[in-house]
């Protein structure tokens, strides 16, 4: 077999992998944050679980196939394709990662925002510091 076409073939094969495999580990795992991320809301956090994947598929597979090579290059060697086919799995683990913290960073935020609402109000104070006590602590 060419080597280009090696390259190619293992190159779809191990990011298709890995992209199915981050995937489920993510949707499986990241479930329980979503439903305390949505107050207990499990249809929604269900929901989103899965409009993240079918995202996180369309993203990451686009990417995958946007970088298959178109066969001028030549390879002089196994080490040729090697270091080509690790680039590429370097770049879809790049853009993996970048997805995953950003959604853990946006859904924190949607998480903080859902348990300010939850605090109880403020109470008022039942006690005041004395006159003198307020005029040392304003210096």
């Amino acid at each position: 077999m060419d080597l280009a076409v090696t390259s190619q073939v293992t190159y779809l094969a191990l990011s298709s992998g890995i992209t199915v495999w981050v995937s489920r580990t993510l949707a499986r795992h990241g479930r329980l944050f979503l439903v305390d991320a949505f107050s207990g809301n499990e249809p929604l956090a269900d929901a989103v679980n899965h409009l993240l994947v079918v995202g996180f598929y369309l993203i990451n597979l686009g990417w995958i196939t946007r970088n298959v090579r178109d066969g001028h290059e030549m390879f002089y060697g196994i080490g040729d394709v090697i270091h080509t086919v690790s680039v590429d799995i370097g770049g879809v683990l790049l853009i993996l990662g970048f997805m995953h913290f950003l959604n853990l960073w946006i859904f924190s935020r949607i998480r903080r925002k859902a348990l300010g609402r939850m605090e109880p109000p403020p109470v008022l104070p039942n006690e005041f510091l004395p006159e003198s006590a307020r005029a040392r602590m304003a210096r």
